[in-house]
């Protein structure tokens, strides 16, 4: 069963994914399915015995190109005007990094991230052409402390026929400052930050790492490209390149600060694809490590789910300070 549901509270949609509860869990290395196809023993999710960078579409999907009928009668919700439902119309792809089943991102030749993040621009360019498809969001969960079923160097890609609510919340804070200001305001939280500098942790002539002043993990890192753009597409070579290098050394400061691979959430915040105007928005990565100590980790509880206030037992500054004094 794939379908969306309408929370009539919260004013926004839940996505009901029945078949995933089938997905694979934690395979032996020997029969990871993103692995290349090595012999007729076993056959993965990709038919040959090597690549590159692979992007397919995954095959336990949250949405559908090909969606569920939407089946009011049989829920007895066709005369509740709160309890709304739709198809759960999208796209779901998996984005393979490597073939080499432990080369992790941060492992890789500059030159490779590169390439991986032109497939990124890639596949938002194309999937976003598509007319029912309103935003692409790409991301990367990694480590089994997020929930990752499969360790294989991958990302995600999910194309929604609507903008999802932490982005609109997004679009409209940052509509509004602009209104108000004549300023993007995320190019005004750079400035900030920049003109402090206790929380940027990698600087080059294109973009900015940083713990942000309100973080709400106590290691989450935003990256922005110092130009404003409001996508991977409208990068210049030069900018993809000094992107990646950001990216390689970020993951490798986590790395080295607890000797351990830091598991985290990597989310790209784009502008939508529904082909309006969206200048006031910018380009940026979040990462969300759920480690708070070496051998602590951070969890959603009460008031954070509740609420939906994050408590951070951290500061920012200090925090920061770790990563920048990280041999590197």
């Amino acid at each position: 069963m794939l379908e969306l549901r309408f929370h009539p509270i919260k004013n926004q949609f839940v996505a009901i994914a029945t078949k995933r509860q089938n997905r694979t869990f934690h395979p032996p290395k020997d029969f990871c399915p993103l692995c290349p196809t090595k012999n007729n023993k076993m056959a993965t999710e990709i038919p040959a015995n090597d690549y590159d960078i692979v992007v397919f579409e995954n095959k336990f999907p949250t949405l559908s190109r090909n969606p569920d009928k939407v089946n009011r009668k049989k829920l007895n919700v066709e005369n509740v005007f709160s309890f709304n439902m739709k198809q759960s119309e999208g796209i779901c792809e998996v984005v393979c990094y490597t073939s080499s089943h432990d080369l992790f991102l941060e492992d890789m030749q500059v030159s490779k991230i590169s390439n991986l993040i032109k497939v990124w621009s890639d596949r938002y360019q194309t999937l976003g052409k598509k007319k029912f498809i309103k935003y692409v969001l790409i991301f990367e969960n990694k480590g089994k402390e997020v929930g990752v079923t499969l360790s294989h160097p991958h990302g995600q890609i999910y194309s929604f026929s609507y903008i999802p609510p932490v982005i609109l919340e997004e679009l409209k804070s940052s509509k509004k400052y602009y209104r108000q200001n004549r300023k993007c305001l995320h190019c005004e939280i750079i400035g900030k930050e920049l003109e402090d500098n206790s929380r940027v942790i990698i600087e080059n002539n294109s973009f900015v790492a940083f713990i942000p002043f309100y973080a709400r993990w106590p290691y989450e890192v935003h990256i922005y490209s110092l130009r404003h753009v409001g996508s991977l597409c409208e990068l210049t070579n030069i900018e993809v390149t000094s992107l990646a290098k950001v990216i390689k050394e970020l993951i490798n400061r986590y790395n080295k600060l607890f000797g351990f691979r830091m598991p985290y959430v990597m989310v790209i915040h784009q502008i939508p694809t529904d082909g309006k105007n969206y200048d006031y928005y910018h380009l940026h990565f979040e990462f969300y490590p759920p480690y708070r100590t070496k051998d602590k980790l951070k969890y959603l509880a009460g008031c954070e789910l509740g609420a939906g206030t994050f408590i951070n037992d951290t500061l920012p500054e200090e925090k920061a300070e770790e990563l920048r004094k990280v041999n590197f």
